[in-house]
């Protein structure tokens, strides 16, 4: 789960930056407004975590100006202005939640994957196609209830896949979902990744539809 943090405090920052991939998330930081606003635009993010008091331009709007093009990446502000109108107006401006600072890390982490569920249609945390479940707050993974082991990148792949179950990824897409910004990307790195989850989960598990990506495919087998 890639996702874009805006703050402007280096300590702040880079604890939180530090804390939520120890957490499994893929984090790619910014220090203000701007550059907030071009990554947003340029899409690729899961979600982001966006302070108000950013320098360059408000984090306000930052967030106005991306809902205005109709950028629908889930948004929690966090901030330290916590006062009822401030949160009213992020909330009209289109903030899917707000979290005043000091916040806690594990607090933080699950508000995050609750944005990210409920911005893909996702009741439960529990994620499920056919024999296959994946709890994203402990990374587990069970097929037919029994665990398997898989690798980072290989997790971060089937969530991905799982929560975009019946539409078709490219690789381009995926690759956005599972790598920040300094990873040497191999060309192959997604293929093999498939292969991987294909030989631990099931052969049929992932769908390929030849030069466009992968897929789950929406079936009774994975409702």
């Amino acid at each position: 789960m890639r996702i874009l943090l805006a703050e402007d405090d280096p300590m702040l920052g880079d604890g939180l930056r530090a804390g939520l991939r120890q957490l499994g998330f893929q984090v790619d930081w910014v220090r203000d407004g701007m550059a907030a606003e071009r990554e947003l635009i340029s899409g690729g993010y899961t979600a982001a975590v966006l302070d108000l008091g950013l320098p360059l331009k408000d984090g306000l709007d930052v967030l106005q100006a991306l809902r205005a093009r109709k950028n629908t990446t889930p948004v929690l502000v966090l901030t330290a202005r916590d006062a009822v109108p401030d949160r009213v107006r992020g909330l009209d401006l289109g903030a899917d939640d707000y979290v005043a600072k000091p916040v806690d890390l594990h607090e933080l982490a699950a508000r995050l994957r609750s944005l990210v569920r409920r911005a893909h249609g996702q009741v439960q945390d529990i994620l499920r196609c056919g024999a296959v479940q994946l709890d994203p707050s402990a990374r587990l993974v069970k097929l037919d209830g029994e665990s398997v082991m898989l690798s980072t990148r290989e997790f971060d792949l089937l969530h991905a896949l799982m929560l975009n179950a019946g539409r078709v990824m490219s690789r381009e897409q995926l690759e956005q979902q599972l790598y920040s910004w300094g990873y040497e990307v191999e060309s192959n790195a997604i293929e093999v990744h498939i292969h991987h989850l294909r030989r631990k989960l099931r052969a049929d598990i992932i769908q390929t539809v030849r030069g466009v990506g992968y897929t789950l495919l929406r079936t009774p087998e994975l409702a």
